[in-house]
């Protein structure tokens, strides 16, 4: 076999060293033989289809995992959009279990629970996004308008949102209390009478400003439903039932059944001089020092506070039936030396207490009342000169532990003493609004504890007076409980409503058992 192969190598060698140069080099060049080898089989791979595979199964993976992704955001949406079992697609409640899968009894029939599925995903208790300390998001709370809300800390849940209202919108309602009269806050009147600090009147408006506030509708003239607007808050001091009823009296005497301004002027003049009246009553409401009065927000009253209760709604992302059954705006003034220990807006549930505002609604008249207050916004309507800062102790901590307050011996909820050492202060800035949960979020939708880091105060005002105004919104931790208080209130307008429709004429007599 190797024979034939040795033959043909020397060929070629002779061949090659003849086409060397040692050959002729005019005969033509002849090609060596080469014997044909059989042809060998090609495996042909199309690359292309291995590629086109992998890439496949990556795709299929990655879509695998954006669907879970998006199931995953579906539950949890599901689960923080409010409490409640599931509904199955026919609209029944499906079957609860318990941890063993047996069948968990239910509370209440099918229709009652149905009905209170349908209440909790009415009233929902979302929470605005803190995303991180410093974050700024626009929020639309007017027409054609957004502003900018900053967070300030996320333990609280703390935002500050600047121009909540115009400068002009914050003399509007620091006027409305003036002109409605503020009462102590912690101290009472001696039996002597408190005596009236120089340079600080009660009263500071002039009767055109006075007028104009009392006319809800501008038309220039003073009717009696405006007058009734005013007395749906009871702990004001000017604005008293007694001094309404005497504003009604020359009211009723015009013929016309209005007051003009120039009439006013004249019932004004009385209020101006306390002296002349007979009763003494009213003398003793203006010697009274001023601090905190509430202002009614709902129909007939100034168009200023029912649009700061609309923009509450629209930045608290809340239903409007919750703000609008909550306790009326409370208006505060604090003079100069003026402050607020910190402390929590709303308290803890436990089973012997109750919710102040659903009281009724639980019939539950022995057990204490508490204050529940999901959420707090609190705007300032002037810029203090110096001080007034409002301080949050413990904002951000790591932790929170109640023996932690005294550090040294000093006590971290007195504001005079330690209102330097909190860990976030705002300054006061007129028009300004801060929002903060009192509560947390239970994980179902619906408020749970007291968030404890809410611990806030207001630092001594050093120059000058600052004016306050606080709205919150009450919800009961119990969402059935709630939801009879919503209904109550509801049936209870909506009735109101009917009477006033079906009977238009108000008598003298009427109106001041109405005041």
């Amino acid at each position: 076999m190797g024979e034939p192969q040795e033959d043909v190598a020397q060929e070629e060698e002779e061949e090659g060293g003849d086409f060397g140069g040692s050959g002729d080099a005019s005969s033509p060049y002849v090609p060596p033989y080469r014997p044909t080898l059989p042809a060998r089989e090609r495996l042909h791979i199309q690359k292309s289809n291995v590629c086109s595979r992998a890439y496949f199964v990556v795709v299929m993976v990655f879509f695998h995992v954006y669907i879970l992704n998006v199931i995953a955001l579906l539950l949890y949406v599901h689960y923080n959009n409010g409490p409640g079992d599931l509904a199955s697609v026919d609209g029944s409640p499906t079957e609860t279990v318990a941890e063993d899968g047996s069948p968990l009894p239910h509370a209440a029939p099918p229709d009652q629970v149905l009905e209170m599925n349908k209440y909790r995903q009415s009233y929902s208790l979302p929470r605005i996004e803190g995303i991180r300390v410093g974050h700024v998001q626009r929020v639309s709370l007017m027409p054609e308008k957004t502003h900018e809300m900053k967070t300030l800390s996320l333990k609280p849940l703390l935002f500050e949102i600047p121009g909540f209202l115009s400068e002009e919108e914050c003399r509007v309602v620091v006027q409305l209390a003036q002109l409605k009269g503020l009462t102590e806050s912690q101290t009472t009147a001696s039996c002597g009478g408190e005596q009236q600090e120089p340079g600080q009147p009660l009263l500071v408006l002039t009767t055109d400003e006075v007028f104009s506030l009392l006319d809800l509708d501008q038309d220039g003239l003073l009717q009696k439903q405006e007058i009734v607007s005013h007395s749906r808050s009871q702990d004001g001091t000017w604005l008293s039932p007694d001094n309404l009823r005497q504003i009604l009296t020359g009211l009723e005497a015009q013929q016309a059944g209005a007051l003009t301004l120039e009439d006013f002027r004249l019932v004004f003049d009385i209020f101006k001089h306390p002296a002349k009246q007979r009763s003494s009553t009213l003398q003793g409401h203006f010697q009274r020092r001023s601090k905190h009065t509430r202002m009614y927000q709902g129909p007939g009253s100034h168009h200023v506070l029912h649009s700061l209760r609309n923009r509450v709604t629209r930045l608290a992302r809340l239903p409007s039936p919750l703000v609008e059954f909550s306790e009326p705006l409370q208006v505060i003034r604090y003079e100069q030396g003026g402050f607020s220990n910190a402390h929590h807006d709303s308290s803890p549930a436990h089973s012997e207490t109750t919710c102040a505002h659903t009281r009724l609604a639980g019939n539950t008249s022995t057990l204490t009342e508490i204050k529940c207050r999901y959420l707090t916004v609190m705007v300032y309507l002037n810029s203090v000169v110096e001080g007034g800062e409002t301080t949050f102790p413990v904002a951000d901590n790591r932790t929170y532990e109640q023996e932690a307050l005294v550090q040294d011996g000093t006590d971290l909820t007195d504001t005079r003493a330690t209102c330097e050492r909190g860990n976030l202060r705002v300054k006061p800035t007129a028009g300004t609004a801060l929002l903060w949960y009192n509560h947390l979020s239970d994980g179902r939708g619906w408020m749970g504890e007291v968030d404890e880091y809410s611990l806030h105060g207001g630092c001594p005002v050093m120059l000058g007076e600052k004016w306050v105004a606080n709205s919150w919104v009450n919800v009961d931790p119990d969402h059935q409980r709630q939801a009879r208080y919503q209904r109550l209130v509801s049936n209870e307008q909506t009735a109101k409503s009917g009477r006033e429709e079906s009977y238009h004429p108000l008598s003298h007599s009427e109106l001041h058992q109405d005041l």
